[in-house]
């Protein structure tokens, strides 16, 4: 199902593949400027877009100024709208909870959630939505007891997050602010009491050091990024799977491709479809093109990781391929926190689900799902399916 033409060429799809405009404006161009003024440039070339998202002393990730020209204040604790030594700050304050080895300890936890949810999946009956008693709940089953959150949080973000991706801009705006809103209730309780999570180690570990408002936003992106991501990941991956039965079929003969599936699915589903904007500090000529001091620039992560050649065909799917250095966790500073997580969980869903139901299959015609194309994350409503 084609997506709307009122989106941008590069938020576009052909359920899971890039439409033919972006296909062929890719083939004639890296990058271009598209009408309507912001952002000023869209970046479809991988290796043009590698260069910019790890050039950061010519390129920040601090918030563009509006349509009317007013600069934004970023939000305090946002890695992905910090540069330089705040970043590195923030950065170091969080990442000794997301190493591989920590990870790795977390696993017979993710194995436990995912066991749970695929009973409950099969309790619901035929056909049952992936989406909701499946990948929402085990991204964010994970994600609450990594940062301290009560479970039963999670419907009220999930709400908010289906708002987010509203076609109502107020609607949007104010389910963002109520987001953020959340995770500050979250640090004024541990606060008080610090858990076992992320904010209470953060607390018991730096104290004043970091304020309120930091680990609240500290705390809302890595929810955000996790849970959505991770969510629409599991439901698109299985759906790409679906829609290609030699690829499921290869899987399940040879399970040790499954690390090499992940990677693949990752890159062929990229759900953040444009990395966070990036704002020229100084002319820079790149990819033939000249970008001025001030313009901003939108680097198609999913055209990149879609259509890396010039022959006017979008990439297909091969879980066998050779791990490519894709960009679905993005490149440079700002490189995914969580990607050892994100592998991890997508692993162990992928290999409970394809376990417990050797007969999966679609519930619906392909051209009858709707898809979240105003969403951050790029995914999928609802994915009935059945075994």
């Amino acid at each position: 199902m084609t997506q709307s033409f009122e989106l941008p060429v590069d938020k576009r799809r052909n359920v899971l593949d890039p439409v033919p405009e972006l296909l062929e404006i890719s083939a004639r161009t890296p990058l271009f400027r598209p009408p309507g003024g912001m952002p000023h440039w869209i970046v479809t070339d991988r290796e043009v877009v590698r260069q910019i998202l790890a050039d950061a002393e010519r390129f920040s990730s601090m918030p563009p100024p509006e349509q009317d020209g007013r600069k934004p204040d970023p939000h305090p604790g946002s890695l992905l709208q910090t540069d330089g030594a705040e970043h590195s700050r923030l950065r170091r304050l969080v990442a000794p909870m997301f190493t591989v080895r920590q990870m790795q300890k977390l696993e017979p936890m993710m194995v436990r959630i995912v066991a749970e949810r695929l009973d409950l999946l099969e309790r619901a009956g035929r056909p049952a939505d992936l989406m909701r008693h499946f990948a929402r709940p085990v991204s964010g089953l994970t994600l609450a007891a990594i940062l301290g959150l009560p479970r039963d949080d999670l419907p009220e973000l999930s709400r908010l997050g289906d708002h987010r991706a509203s076609g109502h801009s107020s609607r949007r705006h104010s389910a963002a602010s109520e987001y953020v809103g959340h995770f500050r209730k979250l640090v004024t309780a541990q606060r008080r009491d610090p858990g076992d999570g992320l904010a209470g180690m953060l607390i018991r570990e730096h104290g004043d050091a970091v304020s309120d408002e930091e680990l609240a936003g500290l705390c809302e992106s890595i929810a955000n990024g996790s849970i959505e991501n991770t969510a629409e990941t599991i439901a698109l991956g299985t759906l790409a799977l679906l829609c290609h039965p030699e690829q499921l079929t290869l899987l399940r003969e040879r399970p040790e491709l499954m690390d090499r599936a992940v990677e693949e699915l990752m890159r062929y589903v990229s759900v953040v479809a444009a990395v966070s904007p990036r704002t020229a500090l100084e002319d820079v000529e790149i990819g033939g093109e000249v970008i001025k001091a001030g313009e901003v620039v939108s680097c198609s992560v999913f055209t990149a990781n879609r259509c890396p050649y010039s022959d006017g065909v979008a990439d297909g799917l091969d879980i066998a391929r050779e791990p490519a250095n894709h960009l679905a966790l993005g490149h440079g500073i700002h490189f995914c926190l969580g990607a050892a997580l994100a592998r991890l969980q997508l692993r162990v869903a992928f290999t409970g689900l394809l376990e417990r139901f050797p007969g999966l299959r679609l519930g619906v015609e392909v051209e009858e799902l709707r898809y979240r194309s105003l969403a951050p994350q790029f995914g999928v409503e609802t994915l009935p399916v059945v075994w």
